[in-house]
């Protein structure tokens, strides 16, 4: 009779914190900027290239990291309407404040167990 008491009591305490979950809310992509981002600097240009590109940037951040090999340095260019990351001298990545990338696959989502 213990037994089943409990067994019952562990059931209901992981029913009733499954019932529990956060809600995520995916971003709308706007496909109408697509030609801006077609005009970002891409992964791998180099510095120069960015320059030759876009000409210098309004802002030029201080890199930060590079003390060890598994942190090497990121540099940040600020440019009007886009910000362009490097790792050493090569882009990692540039983007556009408020305007996260895509969600691909977003039906494939599903929820966490715990």
């Amino acid at each position: 009779m213990l037994v089943t008491k409990l067994i019952f009591a562990i059931v209901m305490l992981s029913v009733g914190s499954a019932a529990i979950a956060d809600e995520l809310v995916l971003p709308q992509h706007n496909s109408g900027d697509s030609s801006a981002i077609a005009a970002l600097p891409q992964k791998g240009q180099t510095m120069q290239a960015v320059m030759r590109a876009f000409g210098a940037p309004q802002l030029k951040h201080a890199a930060v990291g590079g003390e060890t090999p598994r942190h090497p340095p990121i540099t940040r260019w600020d440019y009007a309407g886009f910000s362009v990351f490097f790792e050493h001298a090569h882009v990692v990545d540039a983007v556009v404040p408020d305007h996260p990338p895509p969600v691909y696959h977003s039906e494939q989502l599903q929820a966490a167990s715990q």
